[in-house]
């Protein structure tokens, strides 16, 4: 009985003791000596921890892949080995050779590549946020075109968001029309993409040593724009920056489109803060560039030709500025009253324009000018006499330069392929057909057909290796450092290869 009391007593609550002023003095000792209390963490590092966190599942999850891959191939190789009744000997040669070429493969995942890999030569090209110039490949001898952007001045303008977004689009897409992304890293200063290099120049130079295209001219290269845009449609981006300053050619003269510093995926809740392109004025500038009024200095009437020599005297100066040029931007972009993928094909329109009469169509002395030309197109769009364009290329333009509801291409590219000026095109053949148009290129190292830029005199020195971009990429798109290797595929019986 008295050892059921006594566990009885053992389970009731004790009530609390107050303790007496010797002890509430040790208590307050002990509670001295205890480190105070942390804050809720900030969130800046429950950004980074998220970063941390994706980087690595990502990593652990693109290394099983990597596995799975392996395992496939080799399979896929001994089925074909197989089958193809190779001897014994034979067999474990061809295997080897996978294995080895496997191993250099991982090899080169895992090295960190900075700018120390490349030997630095001229520069072709220089704009807001850094320069583009030709490198070599210490290792390989393979000439590329290096693009180097300020992280510091991107984030002063807001501009992280839209290189991300042009890497991603650089590489998912798989084209001969879309320049080629190689590598991607960078330093504590900058950003940098390896990218293929196109000694051809680009679709202005082209237009300013010729004036104008012919009609066959014209159509080829608009033609493969027409599938260059298609093949970034159907990845569900919008390029928003189509201009002949973004159209290379390469040292065959096909074009392939570049520069997508401006790109828009439609589905655009990855990237929350992508701005609009520079001349996008705000809401409030609707009246401004409807107000038809005429200005203090208005344009004086020109012919072709001394329009012509006007537009080539100022082109050079508005595409190497800050701002650039607004002659190739749609109505709707202009305005803000929401876009999609048809504001390209406006621009193709300008483009085709520009290539058959030697000017943009809306062309005016300054920037705000062309743009309330461009909301007012319907009072502008004119086609000059003395350009002599065909019927169907003025049906062509004018069903591109138009409102977007009557828009060609809002469909998909095929209505415009399907217009009577592409009659007889053959679009499956036309990059294995002869280009309209062949540059002259001396070597890979040729830069006759790009501008002149002057070194800086006082380089900045950085640190030449690469990592994730931890302190400026806090979304899901941490890792920018990658190869885009495709996967290692079977060429024959007898040979297995990495493709680039």
């Amino acid at each position: 009985m008295d050892s059921a009391r006594s566990w009885f007593n053992r389970l009731q609550p004790k009530e609390k003791v107050k303790p007496g002023p010797a002890k509430k003095e040790a208590g307050c000792a002990k509670d001295l000596q205890k480190p105070p209390i942390e804050d809720a963490p900030s969130n800046v590092t429950k950004q980074k921890v998220t970063a941390a966190k994706q980087y690595i599942e990502n990593h652990y999850k693109d290394q099983m892949k990597s596995l799975e891959d392996r395992k496939e191939r080799r399979w896929m190789l001994e089925k074909k080995l197989a089958d193809a009744k190779v001897s014994k000997e034979e067999q474990n040669n061809i295997l080897k050779s996978l294995e080895k070429k496997e191993t250099e493969y991982m090899r080169l995942q895992r090295h960190k590549m900075g700018v120390d890999d490349f030997e630095l030569l001229t520069i072709i090209g220089r704009g807001a946020f850094g320069e583009v110039r030709i490198c070599k490949g210490k290792k390989t001898g393979n000439v590329y075109a290096m693009k180097k952007l300020k992280k510091s001045e991107m984030l002063r303008r807001g501009q992280v968001e839209h290189v991300k977004a042009e890497r991603n689009l650089l590489a998912e897409v798989d084209s001969p029309y879309i320049v080629k992304l190689y590598f991607s890293f960078q330093d504590d200063e900058y950003l940098y993409l390896i990218m293929e290099y196109l000694p051809g120049g680009d679709m202005m130079t082209l237009l300013m040593r010729k004036d104008t295209l012919t009609d066959n001219e014209a159509r080829f290269y608009i033609a493969e724009t027409v599938l260059a845009i298609e093949s970034i449609h159907k990845h569900n981006y919008i390029h928003r920056d189509i201009k002949p300053d973004n159209l290379l050619l390469d040292r065959h003269g096909h074009m392939k489109l570049s520069d997508f510093g401006l790109c828009k995926p439609l589905d655009s809740s990855c990237f929350p803060n992508l701005s609009e392109p520079e001349y996008a004025p705000g809401r409030n500038s609707k009246s401004t560039l409807d107000d038809e009024r005429p200005s203090a200095s208005p344009t004086p009437r020109r012919s072709q030709k001394e329009q012509l020599q006007h537009w080539q005297k100022n082109r050079r100066m508005l595409a190497y500025s800050t701002v650039g040029t607004p002659d190739y931007i749609a109505p709707e972009v202009l305005l803000k009253k929401g876009y999609g993928m048809e504001c390209d094909w406006w621009s193709l329109g300008a483009i085709m324009y520009e290539m058959l009469v030697g000017y943009p169509p809306f062309y005016s002395e300054d920037p705000m000018s062309t743009c309330r030309k461009i909301v007012n197109w319907r009072n502008h769009l004119k086609f000059p006499e003395e350009a002599k364009l065909s019927p169907e290329a003025k049906d062509l333009i004018g069903r591109l330069l138009c409102n977007v509801e009557h828009r060609l291409g809002t469909k998909g590219a095929q209505q415009i392929k399907a217009h009577p000026w592409f009659r007889g095109m053959q679009w499956e053949r036309l990059y294995h057909t002869e280009a309209a148009f062949k540059p002259e290129v001396n070597d890979e190292l040729d830069t006759q057909n790009f501008e002149k830029f002057e070194e800086t005199s006082t380089p900045i020195q950085t640190s030449s290796k690469s990592g994730p971009w931890r302190k400026m990429l806090p979304s899901k798109d941490v890792n920018f450092v990658g190869y885009t290797y495709k996967n290692f595929e079977i060429v024959n019986d007898h040979e297995v290869s990495g493709i680039g």
